[in-house]
């Protein structure tokens, strides 16, 4: 018999150009949520109850009031968030939602606004994503539950997304996998391999070059618009440009692992749980805050939801010293370089390795629990000798599937800095 599991995916739709009166009442609303927002974070509150207090005078929906209840103590719990981006979309708790549909319109879907007071909401066209048609049509007729959606304004357009769940058969687990396994990190992007009989097999690299380049001239050209007093518009439109770019990057790469692993006869993906790895990397403030920035959470998710699409299933694994430990003897070794492992075990016939490979090769080599030896024990400093960081980490979790806000407060860092800009795993990608 066959295990159903619930798959989550966020619909993207842009909204038809609105008249003159419907585009001032949208630009209203988003105002007067993000004005309730910014006073309900800078207060400190932390609980629903301190949220309604602030936010029951603001000209809102009630949908609208219920999601930032929810939100701003997510901010300080979740994200431990200091500063409030400036991006923030307009989220909706599920009551509110109401779609129409008829094949006669142009636009076939119409979504309802939610408004304050009773009798104001309005409808307005959509442009969905044709990609998505069939989950749209599933949506209307009932057949998947909605979550929350987010409305956010870009440039002279209103993009509007739907994260929805919905019944799948779980992918089960072969009696004789072959497990891919895939190490993220930033100076490989992704890297990925299959392992037969203990070695890897066809590795598949995703090089994280571009997606640095993206993140520096991103941190560097609001940098300066800012000092120059550049209007924040100008500094948004900006900002979403690089966040497109970005996502495009991380979109592309969980497409290239899906496909890589597909190739494999009965693969299983595995992935390195990542929980406390904020906590757990310390190699200085610069790099720090560079390798917190990334969005490793952000691309195993995608991955973990194309790979649900395709059949394939995912597992999770306690990722502690796979960079740092030998995929052949099992040694801890040392990393004289970024992209080079050193096995220090004379009796072992590795003596120097590509990391990225070791690691994943180890990650995939933990599919079968039973067959785990993970030396615990502390392995000194694996931090390579040019000064870049390594990708080791420790710590054990349940996967988890939240989102991450995407924010611009890195971009207020003083002068001296030398930080980047955040791109903590967003739901740009799942449509937020």
């Amino acid at each position: 018999m066959s295990v159903m599991t619930t798959a989550t995916k966020t619909l993207e739709a842009t909204l038809a150009p609105p008249t003159a009166h419907k585009e001032r009442r949208l630009q209203r609303t988003e105002a007067t949520y993000r004005c309730a927002l910014r006073d309900a974070f800078a207060s400190g509150a932390d609980t629903q109850t301190a949220v309604n207090d602030i936010v029951t005078g603001y000209d809102l929906s009630s949908y609208a009031k219920d999601a930032l209840k929810q939100y701003v103590p997510q901010l300080r719990r979740t994200y431990d968030a200091e500063e409030l981006a400036e991006d923030h979309p307009i989220r909706f708790t599920n009551r509110g939602w109401q779609l129409d549909h008829s094949p006669d319109r142009t636009h076939e879907f119409c979504w309802r606004v939610p408004q304050a007071g009773r009798g104001t909401s309005f409808w307005i066209p959509l442009r969905i994503n044709p990609d998505q048609r069939e989950l749209w049509d599933r949506l209307y007729d009932g057949d998947v539950s909605v979550g929350e959606f987010r409305l956010r304004q870009h440039s002279s357009s209103w993009t509007l997304h739907v994260t929805v769940e919905y019944e799948v058969e779980q992918p089960e687990t072969p009696d004789d996998p072959m497990p891919v396994g895939f190490d993220v990190g930033e100076s490989s992007l992704l890297v990925g391999c299959a392992v037969e009989q203990g070695a890897p097999v066809d590795p598949l690299f995703v090089d994280g070059g571009r997606a640095r380049h993206l993140r520096k001239e991103m941190y560097t050209t609001l940098k300066r618009l800012q000092e120059r007093g550049s209007a924040e518009w100008r500094i948004d439109e900006r900002f979403t440009h690089y966040q497109h770019a970005l996502t495009d990057i991380v979109e592309k790469a969980s497409r290239e692992a899906v496909e890589y692993a597909r190739q494999f006869e009965d693969p299983v993906i595995v992935l390195e749980d990542l929980t406390y790895i904020r906590e757990s990397l310390d190699y200085g403030k610069w790099m720090n805050r560079r390798l917190h920035s990334w969005a490793f959470a952000r691309l195993q998710g995608r991955i973990e939801d194309k790979a649900l699409d395709a059949g394939i299933p995912v597992e999770y694994v306690n990722a502690a010293y796979t960079s740092q430990t030998c995929h052949a003897c099992g040694h801890v070794g040392e990393r004289p370089e970024q992209a080079a492992f050193r096995c220090t075990n004379d009796d072992c016939w590795v003596t120097e390795y590509q990391a990225d490979i070791n690691a994943a090769t180890n990650l995939a080599g933990r599919l079968d629990p039973w067959g785990e030896s993970l030396p615990w024990k502390p392995a000194g400093d694996d931090s390579p000798r040019d000064g870049s960081a390594c990708d080791s980490t420790t710590g054990h979790r349940e996967a988890s599937r939240e989102p991450r806000q995407t924010t611009l407060s890195a971009y207020s860092s003083e002068t001296s800095s030398r930080s980047e800009p955040s791109l903590v795993g967003s739901p740009a990608v799942h449509g937020g």
